[in-house]
């Protein structure tokens, strides 16, 4: 899908367009302000009753299901893989229909505290617990059927616990409403106000109770928001031992100048359409879809300057909250999925291969898929979340849930800092996640995962000043920017991936 083609306004403008579509830009839904941190060392709900609506006199936000694949056994055969990752993309998709009946039906659930459960949790439960029961089934024609995994069929509505509290982008909030939410006016802060639209402050810095935020209606609202200024250096990297492999091997493959997009994770989702309910930039190999093979991606065309790299990049693209819409606006993976306005071209990525500080690194097998950050954070919690937000020239600040306000002249960083261990054997998981890991805060790989090159992903976007973008995501997600994450597969040629490694063990900078 490509851009629509539009003159780009002026950054003065679109500041004033971006603040206003926040303070136009409520859904009847009250703010949610739960925050997911990385923590997965130095580079990176409870289960719920049947149907159970919780936080009761609350108004609630939004639709909470349990993750289903982080539950399923470690090894999936491969004969019910594709079945599998079917029935786990219906469950994504179950999600997002009944998140859609719950935002449109507002009033009814202020009106009758049964509706929602009679209408949409019980449904959506008795529609997941069949998706689950064909999922055991397809194990269970070939290995041991899981057990227990009807108990996540229930899903809860979930409200906001935390008003319009502003944190520092930490994790640990000590910046509440008063420092990030109430008090900075025409500084940038939770205020939003000044030169950033006059009295938005008291509309968007005090809990949101008007609406959810964004143009969308389902976020972000003016607490997703941190001023760089206002955080301390928080970035430490672990001291490099003797043995540890220092080069760095940079590949270019643009910044999807093309405006190759679509709705795809060919990862988690193969072979289904809008398998991911947002929408991806992509970089790289020009063949990926939802549909696309081995063999598709060992034959597509890639963006890469170097053609022996046809490895596929892609990540959640970045919108502008400024009343403006894309050609995506009544497709899949944009307005059908609350993500609208206004996709940004990046105005750098840099994607960098790096060493480990504790030892050389061996080659990544072909076809090797990653995903780092949690695109479900919000509910999930904040064990897989990997999201780092920054601002040029203040990047030893990293923001793991809040979006920056940059000071002008300074642009929006998004970095993603892969995982650099490897099983040996796999190039993916039934979860897509435990064939991988990362280093521990010393940089050691666990035992029995091996050293590979770490893909380190900077992407830099210059956007006006102010809380007037947001990163597309599932739609009960709420645009949170503790859901940012980023997929690679690897395509090298086996000579390229011989040259990096080598590359990275020697201690040299290449491309």
């Amino acid at each position: 899908m490509r851009r629509a083609s539009r003159k780009r306004s002026t950054l003065a403008n679109r500041a004033i367009a971006a603040s206003a579509a926040l303070i136009l830009g409520g859904g009847g839904l009250l703010a949610v302000n739960v925050y997911a941190s990385a923590g997965e060392g130095w580079s990176g709900p409870d289960s719920a009753q049947s149907g159970q609506i919780q936080n009761a006199g609350q108004q609630m936000s939004t639709i909470d299901c349990p993750e289903v694949a982080n539950d399923l056994p470690n090894e999936v055969p491969d004969s019910a893989r594709q079945e599998v990752d079917r029935e786990l993309a219906n469950l994504d998709s179950q999600i997002t229909e009944a998140y859609k009946r719950f935002a449109d039906s507002q009033q009814q659930i202020s009106q009758d505290q049964n509706f929602a459960q009679n209408a949409i949790l019980g449904p959506l439960k008795d529609k997941r617990l069949a998706a689950i029961s064909r999922i055991a089934t397809a194990i269970g024609r070939q290995a041991e059927r899981p057990q227990g995994l009807e108990g996540l069929a229930p899903c809860t509505l979930r409200a906001d616990d935390n008003g319009g509290a502003g944190g520092d982008g930490q994790g640990d909030g000590d910046q509440n409403g008063g420092d990030q939410g109430g008090n900075q006016g025409g500084d940038q802060g939770g205020d939003q106000g000044g030169e950033q639209g006059g009295d938005q402050g008291g509309d968007q810095g005090d809990g949101q109770n008007n609406g959810n935020g964004g143009q969308a209606g389902n976020g972000p609202n003016a607490a997703d928001f941190v001023d760089i200024q206002s955080v301390q250096p928080n970035v430490q990297q672990p001291q490099q031992q003797r043995g540890a492999s220092r080069g760095v091997f940079t590949t270019d493959c643009g910044r999807n100048e093309n405006g190759k997009f679509n709705p795809d994770n060919v990862i988690v989702a193969p072979g289904v359409s809008n398998g991911a309910h947002h929408m991806h930039d992509y970089v790289g190999n020009q063949a990926n879809d939802a549909f696309a093979s081995d063999d598709d991606l060992a034959r597509g065309q890639t963006t890469c300057r170097n053609q022996g790299d046809r490895s596929t990049y892609y990540w959640p693209v970045l919108r502008l909250q400024n009343g403006q819409n894309e050609n995506d606006a009544n497709a899949d993976g944009g307005g059908k999925d609350s993500n609208v306005g206004e996709i940004q071209t990046p105005t750098e990525v840099s994607l960098k291969f790096v060493g480990s500080p504790v030892s050389k690194v061996t080659a990544m097998p072909r076809f090797l898929r990653i995903i780092t950050g949690d695109a479900k954070a919000f509910t999930n919690g904040d064990a897989n979340a990997n999201a780092s937000w920054s601002c040029t020239g203040f990047e030893d600040r990293q923001l793991k849930d809040k979006y920056p306000i940059c000071p002008q002249g300074s642009q929006v960083v998004r970095t993603f800092n892969f995982q650099s261990c490897w099983d040996g054997q796999n190039t993916d998981s039934a979860n897509h996640r435990t064939h991988v890991a990362f280093a521990d805060e010393n940089g050691a790989c666990p035992n029995g995962f091996r050293a590979i090159p770490q893909l380190v992903q900077r992407i830099v976007y210059d956007v006006p000043p102010g809380p007037g973008f947001a990163v597309d995501s599932f739609p009960e997600q709420l645009h949170k920017p503790g859901t940012d994450h980023g997929d690679f597969i690897n395509v090298f040629n086996s000579r390229l991936m011989k040259k990096v490694v080598s590359c990275v063990n020697e201690g040299r900078q290449c491309t």
